[in-house]
């Protein structure tokens, strides 16, 4: 299953088309309606209900779940920021049509219901609550919260002071950036999208095996070692290793058929006395390392590499040659100074892993929209013409042609050093076998993910290699059973 992000100008958008097509919109908001009682009660199918309505839409669609509320027998009380008579269009029919009193919202201070309906404002609120409003958002009663929790930013995921902490929160059509996007999705609790008949049409997706299950390279009865993919990983010097190690070991517990540690001679027996699947090799120079790429499939380099000429130069080679390559770490900030560089160089099959920090080195201008950050990832992709995954809890993964997803299918205990390499190896290993590379990404993401919540506490980056294996075999079964 893949869930759909639309922002709240597409949303608008779908509402629009829908009504042109021949839907009215008010038929639009009774569905948006029931499907919120509907969820309330399923999910708490006792208690005393207060809906919270505001002057617009969202508090239109809380007049009409109050309704359906008090036909299925539940008691409820409707209260309403402003007045009856300032609502127009659909909003004032829904409230004509409900037949309780409506109190003014500040009057819900008053009481302490069992349950809220929060439907005072939806994904494109654009300043933020004030008194009673916010008041009630302090109160932390169990809500259902229509749209987006009043008060957060539907497309940025930012708050606009306070907040409303729901339990759930009900979407219609598709999910909202801020339902993912972090802080936001911290205030939504279980989210659930309801069809209320809206044609949704988003290059934007949650992540879930679903993007990229396809597209999982599997070995078949012919395949040997070379054609199962050829990775290179380049490492640091002498005391600079390790890191391009985890990314290798991660490209062979990905899929991998050969995996090359290639290091400076140097480093070249500290790398071997460390492994025993992975092979090793020297080089002493950036075309040594372009002539080595050449046979290669993919390549990762940028972890431990350090800051420096070398790694500028090493970089740029491999993006000479037939080669797609994964840049992380140094290989990223080792152009801080001069990013068209590195973006001239780039083809739409690289991949790079920043984090927020090594972001903002390469695409300073977009600090600005960075609180955006689908919005700043799409940018980037397309001035830069590679793929890009802009690391967090809420990772976003995007491509040139306008592609992205959201990950949150991650685990606060992959805050560790050396989890990033992992996750730039991972990633590595399956383009090296032939994934496209916004597919490889995603998947990557959410493996990598996947892994962490599965080792929990104490995990150290060399333990998740070793859990992939399971975790690939359980994605290709279930890929192979859906076909």
């Amino acid at each position: 299953m893949t869930r759909p992000v639309l922002t709240p100008e597409e949303i608008r958008a779908a509402e629009a088309a829908a009504i042109k097509a021949g839907t009215p919109s008010y038929a639009l908001m009774q569905r948006a309606g029931a499907a919120a009682a509907h969820a309330l009660m399923e999910a708490w199918p006792e208690g005393e209900v207060h809906v919270l309505c505001g002057p617009g839409g969202n508090g239109g669609d809380g007049f009409v779940a109050a309704r359906h509320l008090r036909q299925a027998g539940r008691s409820v009380r409707v209260f309403l920021l402003g007045e009856s008579e300032t609502l127009d269009g659909d909003a004032a029919r829904a409230a004509s049509d409900w037949d309780g009193p409506v109190e003014p919202l500040s009057a819900a201070l008053e009481h302490t219901p069992d349950l809220v309906i929060d439907a005072l404002f939806g994904a494109g609120l654009s300043r933020p609550l004030e008194g009673a409003a916010a008041q009630l958002a302090a109160r932390r009663l169990p809500t259902l919260s229509v749209d987006v929790p009043s008060g957060l930013d539907g497309l940025t995921g930012q708050p606009r002071g306070a907040v409303f902490q729901a339990d759930r929160t009900l979407s219609f059509a598709a999910l909202r950036p801020a339902h993912l996007l972090r802080p936001g999705s911290g205030f939504c609790g279980a989210v659930e999208v309801a069809d209320i008949g809206l044609a949704v049409d988003s290059d934007c997706h949650e992540n879930t095996p679903g993007i990229w299950q396809d597209a999982l390279p599997a070995p078949q009865s012919d395949t040997h070692k070379h054609s199962r993919g050829r990775l290179i990983c380049v490492t640091g010097g002498p005391s600079n290793t390790g890191a391009a190690r985890l990314a290798a070991m991660a490209g062979l517990r990905a899929g991998a058929g050969l995996v090359t540690l290639l290091s400076p001679p140097s480093a070249l027996n500290i790398n071997a006395s460390h492994v025993t699947a992975i092979m090793v090799r020297a080089f002493s120079e950036s075309r040594a390392l372009a002539e080595a790429a050449r046979g290669a499939d993919c390549a990762v380099i940028g972890p431990a590499a350090g800051v420096r000429e070398e790694t500028r130069a090493d970089t740029l080679a491999l993006l000479s040659t037939q080669c797609s390559s994964v840049l992380d770490a140094d290989a990223l900030t080792v152009f801080a100074a001069e990013p068209g560089t590195l973006f001239d160089a780039l083809r739409p099959e690289d991949i790079l892993t920043p984090h927020p920090g090594e972001f903002a080195r390469l695409f300073a201008d977009l600090i600005e929209v960075s609180d955006n950050r689908i919005e700043a990832v799409r940018r980037a992709c397309a001035r830069a013409g590679a793929v890009i995954l802009l690391k967090g809890p809420d990772t976003v993964i995007g491509e040139p042609g306008g592609r992205a997803v959201i990950n949150t299918h991650a685990s606060p205990w992959l805050a560790t050093a050396g989890s990033g390499d992992v996750l730039a190896g991972i990633i590595a290993g399956l383009r090296a076998q032939g994934m496209p590379a916004f597919e490889a990404a995603a998947a990557g993401a959410w493996l990598h993910g996947e892994a962490g919540r599965r080792l929990g506490h104490g995990l150290i980056s060399e333990d998740l290699p070793d859990v992939l294996p399971a975790i690939l075999r359980e994605c290709l079964e279930k890929g192979a059973g859906e076909a």
